[in-house]
């Protein structure tokens, strides 16, 4: 009983006992900085003398040593920005509180920012008698970023010296090195007068190729998905797109090319290392568009089928109301990047107002070098489209030949902002159930980006660019003659007429139906700018648009509907994201769309 009554004020006197003591510490000095957001901002970061302000025991001349030092750098921080001719002072006001803190009062009027009155860029080396390196040369000049007129700050300075290193050593002259740069500032006249040398050094001539990293296939498969000729002059450009098709292939997780600079630059090695990809693996996925609703997939690839050695894909897709399975084998690729492809294909999917299921067998040979591809082939088809309450259900079967010529000059093929793309289809064959009717199928498609600002590459991200797109197709065919759908054309969607659904524009039925065409137009005028804060490019674009396509069974019936809108792009780390809402103008309704990639 005498121990429990005690508990109560035997917790109590502990509890006091370890009560921590608070201590609050004085800083040695308050630092007061007034000049422009700009210049403030960087004071606040960077100046040295911040760096002693929690220093207990400052002495008063070590304080007056310091802000005589603080002067100084304050003016050499002023200098990155450009301003050489500021007035600065810095001074210890009067105690204002008590314990005493002391507080200083840095004022800076900046003055008049330093401008470029002129520009020499000398090249040096074997490059100043290559008459191949003369349009190089010029580009190089053209594209200096810190003109005369322009102001001057450190940061312009580097990034103008690193861009014109970066286009030299871009093509042939991989060496390439700084030379004398100077930046003879006159504080008078505010002016800065630019001597910027490039050393050249040796061109390179592409040598041998040396693989590391393969382990199930063959080096040769290397070196034929790079396609790096011995002999051509060097360019940045082409290891680029030689590491994209190598990635691209599906044999690769990972590829890096790099040039050997301490080989003969007259045939120098370029050393490939690469990761292999799995043999076989399986993906799972789920996602979603306004085309085509909540879809999942099951993807299965084997990169060496046994007895064969060829890679063969197998994937199956549920959607909303779209069903498809498919397999495709694809062969090494030869000297040239050409490689045999079989495929097929059954899909049921809604193709205006019908249902759809198709089957699809294709056998052909194909080159794909990322910027251009080459592709012949034989294909089956065979489509079946359903019954409704005033048409019967149609199956039609054809054989046709096909070659497609596709060429990429995009300046990015992930995020483009300017360049071209064309895309052309020809293709002949027959319908195959009931009588033989021959028919033409022709398919051409473009897109380009026109970027506002062409005169200025500095400027032009900022000034945003239009993307025109177009395209025509046509089967030729007698009137009555029976053909797949699926060789026949159908628009709107996301990716065609924003503002309808996905394949609702087409050939209109007596009752109101609308089903596929032979003859398709289509256009689009697009302009995109990007979205900047705080004087930054943000990763977000604004768009405005305006879409329009026709679908008929002849020329003349052709009559085009229109869809107008605006949206949003997103540069996420897969690709574009596209954020469209627009109002389809035949059908009077708004319709959100959105869609993730760029492919063409």
């Amino acid at each position: 009983m005498l121990l429990l009554s005690n508990a109560g004020p035997l917790l109590a006197q502990s509890t006091e006992l370890d009560a921590p003591a608070v201590i609050v510490s004085q800083p040695a000095f308050k630092l007061e900085i007034q000049a422009p957001d700009e210049v403030r901002s960087l004071l606040e970061k960077h100046l040295e003398l911040l760096r002693y302000r929690e220093l207990q025991d400052l002495s008063e001349i070590e304080l007056q040593r310091l802000s005589v030092a603080a002067q100084q750098n304050t003016r050499e921080l002023l200098a990155t920005l450009g301003y050489f001719s500021p007035e600065i002072r810095l001074e210890t006001l009067p105690e204002s509180s008590k314990p005493a803190v002391r507080v200083l009062q840095l004022s800076v009027v900046p003055g008049e920012p330093a401008r470029v009155a002129e520009v020499k860029i000398e090249f040096h080396g074997p490059i100043q008698s290559d008459a191949q390196a003369q349009q190089q040369r010029r580009l190089i000049e053209s594209s200096w970023s810190l003109r005369p007129g322009a102001r001057f700050t450190q940061d312009a300075w580097d990034s103008a010296k690193r861009q014109a290193l970066r286009q030299l050593m871009a093509q042939r002259y991989a060496g390439a090195t700084l030379g004398t740069t100077l930046a003879d500032v006159d504080p008078d006249s505010h002016s800065v007068h630019i001597t910027f040398t490039l050393e050249s050094g040796p061109a390179y001539k592409i040598g041998r190729i040396a693989v590391s990293g393969t382990q199930h296939h063959d080096a040769d498969i290397v070196r034929r998905l790079a396609h790096v000729p011995a002999g051509t002059d060097y360019a940045q450009a082409d290891l680029a797109l030689a590491q994209q098709r190598l990635i691209a292939s599906g044999y690769f997780d990972s590829a890096s090319l790099a040039l050997d600079l301490a080989s003969d630059p007259t045939a120098a090695t370029v050393q490939i290392q690469v990761r292999e990809a799995k043999l076989q693996k399986l993906v799972l996925g789920i996602g979603a568009s306004t085309d085509t609703g909540m879809r999942v997939t099951a993807e299965h690839t084997h990169n060496q089928v046994p007895g064969i050695d060829w890679r063969a894909i197998t994937k199956l897709s549920i959607a909303r109301n779209t069903r498809a399975i498919g397999s495709e084998l694809t062969s090494p690729p030869d000297e040239n990047n050409w490689r045999w492809i079989t495929a097929l294909k059954y899909q049921i999917e809604p193709m205006g107002s019908f249902e759809v299921s198709s089957e699809q067998v294709r056998v052909g040979h194909d080159q794909d070098n990322v910027r251009l591809e080459r592709y012949y082939y034989l294909q089956y088809d065979r489509s079946i489209t359903a019954a409704s309450a005033s048409t019967p259900e149609v199956t039609a079967e054809s054989v046709s030949a096909n070659y497609t010529h596709t060429w990429r000059r995009f300046d990015n093929l992930i995020f483009p902002s300017n360049g071209w793309g064309l895309g052309l289809e020809f293709g002949g064959g027959s319908t195959v159930n009931g009588p033989a009717d021959p028919y033409g199928r022709f398919v051409a498609r473009w897109l380009n980006f026109l970027p506002l600002d062409l005169l200025d590459p500095q400027t032009s991200a900022r000034s945003g660019r239009v993307a025109l797109r177009a395209q025509g197709a046509a089967v030729v065919a007698r009137a009555n003659a029976t053909l797949p759908s699926t060789q026949m054309f159908l628009s709107g969607g996301s990716t065609t007429v924003r503002g309808y659904a996905y394949q609702s524009i087409g050939v209109k039925l007596p009752d109101g139906q609308t089903t596929a065409g032979r003859y398709l137009a289509m256009g689009s005028l697009e302009w995109q700018h990007p979205i900047v804060m705080n004087d930054k490019l943000t990763e977000w674009e604004a768009a405005m648009f305006v879409d329009a396509a026709a679908v008929a069974n002849t020329p003349a019936a052709l009559r085009s509907q229109v869809g107008v809108g605006a949206g949003a792009r997103w540069r996420s780390p897969i690709g574009p994201l596209q954020l469209d809402l627009a109002y389809g103008v035949a059908v009077r309704q708004f319709r959100l769309h959105m869609n993730l990639g760029f492919t063409f």
